[in-house]
């Protein structure tokens, strides 16, 4: 079978940054190439240069054999090259159909033709199994069917080549189980994808081929058939990761969180336990309230009714700062805008929340902050030049080191985790673990919220399960199945 497209010894360099060293990797028709590697690895530079948003320093890029001598988006487009990114790409208050037509309108006599537009788009609809009326404003549509419109947009352009980047990063089990036939769906049409992923269960569902790339370099392509997980976690790492959930179960300590029957708009008569040196697991479907309850027993949010207790002490509604003092933190899900302040430096970011104990009187000490700031950094082993470098330059996982860095500092011992790995690579998810483990082997309790199943089951003592705002279950981790935590996740949607 002939190529479909070759990027041909790829190279990007940015002022004092390789990007990209000699990169070779191609792609079939019909085939799922999976692209796997750590934050920083190359992978979305990579798909830029295929999109035409970046132009490689040297190499060749090839579709069905000939030379793509000057890439463009609009070159890119004309190939039949789609992308469809994380954050999708949508104009919220269109239309269904004026989205999927966007820049390509069907006209008549000079203006555009809706109808014809909507019936088309219907029909693309329907041939990827979407029932909903092109009429329809994006912006009433769930995340799932989102991405379906992405998907039928991408196929209004003849699309041959869909780069699909971090897809299933924001949907629910059964959008996942439905973008996967979508998926085969194209397949079947000889569509030939790029798919990025941080979930490494997803290769071996629905891959046909995986390429590593590491510190901008190619490692390996093999079909899936011949590799294990175990490879692929090598490949990306660099390393053998022997276990990558390390936590070791131990007798638990004394209540250290208590949720009470808490009561809010999102969630009602919650009630949770950790104690000290547990891992607590908060499983559920995408709306069954783990968050809201999370920020509410923070004192985020406001809540009716309920109480949330801490080392023996009530908490007052609505007073993190209270919740702090008595050694509580919450490490939210989206680490980016609500746990970071990513203009800030590293340092600056690590002692926002102890600046008092820092500086005592009010006098700025900058000799404590920059000690302080560097055990934390030697200690949690954050990955970095300088403590004055800017957060928003760190990989997700230099950064939730940073988010972790800054409660430790100001003495938290109860930790709620929201999502802890979260679009970050297995290396760093690897280091975050051993570091949720080493905390609680010290005494501390964590919470942890995750829509990972093999994360829940891997590094929880206990596992409570949500579904439509209540608590529906808890089970103890040691033989714990996936199935029963789904069967108790849709018992009450």
């Amino acid at each position: 079978m002939e190529k479909l497209l070759e990027f041909r010894h790829i190279t990007k360099v940015f002022p004092g940054v390789t990007a990209l060293d000699d990169i070779n990797i191609d792609l079939y028709p019909g085939e799922v190439h999976i692209i796997v590697g750590e934050n920083g690895a190359g992978k979305s530079t990579l798909m830029k240069i295929l999109s035409g948003a970046y132009e490689a320093t040297s190499g060749e890029l090839y579709m069905e054999g000939k030379l793509i001598a000057k890439n463009s988006p609009q070159v890119s487009a004309s190939l039949g090259i789609s992308m469809i990114y994380q954050e999708l790409n949508l104009v919220p208050e269109l239309s269904i159909a004026s989205n999927i037509f966007l820049g390509h309108e069907l006209r008549r006599g000079g203006f555009v033709n809706k109808a014809a537009q909507e019936k088309r788009a219907n029909e693309l609809l329907k041939e990827i199994g979407v029932y909903v009326n092109a009429g329809t404003l994006v912006k009433q549509l769930g995340v799932g069917t989102q991405q379906m419109v992405e998907i039928a947009k991408a196929l209004s352009r003849q699309a041959k080549v869909i780069v699909f980047d971090e897809p299933t990063s924001s949907l629910t089990d059964s959008e996942i189980t439905e973008l996967f036939h979508i998926i085969r769906l194209l397949k079947e049409r000889n569509v030939g994808m790029f798919y990025i992923s941080h979930r490494l269960e997803e290769l071996f569902q629905i891959g046909d081929r995986v390429s590593v790339l590491r510190d901008g370099k190619h490692i390996l392509t093999d079909t899936i058939d011949h590799m294990t997980m175990d490879d692929v976690i090598e490949g990306i790492a660099g390393r053998k990761i022997e276990n990558l959930f390390p936590h070791v179960r131990k007798p638990a300590g004394d209540p250290m969180l208590e949720i009470r029957h808490l009561t809010g708009s999102k969630f009602s008569d919650v009630s949770m336990t950790v104690r000290a040196g547990e891992i607590v697991g908060v499983s559920g479907l995408v709306g069954a309230g783990r968050t809201e309850t999370a920020r509410a027993a923070f004192g985020i949010d406001k809540y009716e009714s309920g109480e949330v207790v801490v080392c023996g002490r009530k908490l007052p509604k609505r007073s993190p700062s209270r919740a702090n003092r008595l050694g509580m933190c919450l490490l939210p899900e989206d680490r980016k805008t609500e746990g970071l302040a990513l203009e800030l430096s590293i340092r600056e970011n690590i002692v926002v929340s102890s600046l008092k104990a820092l500086n005592p009187r009010g006098i700025v000490r900058a000799k404590n902050e920059a000690t302080e700031v560097g055990k934390s950094i030697n200690s949690l082993e954050i990955a970095t030049s300088s403590m004055e470098k800017l957060v928003r330059f760190l990989s997700g996982g230099t950064q939730q080191k940073v988010v972790i860095a800054k409660w430790l500092l100001s003495n938290s011992r109860v930790f709620i985790f929201d999502e802890p790995t979260r679009g970050i690579d297995v290396g760093a998810k690897s280091s975050i673990y051993q570091l949720m483990d080493e905390l609680v082997a010290g005494g501390a309790a964590i919470l942890m919220i995750s829509s990972d199943m093999t994360e829940i089951l891997g590094m929880s003592d206990r596992i409570y399960v949500m579904s439509g705002g209540k608590l529906v279950g808890e089970l103890d981790s040691e033989g714990a199945t996936q199935n029963e935590i789904l069967k108790l996740a849709f018992s009450n949607v």
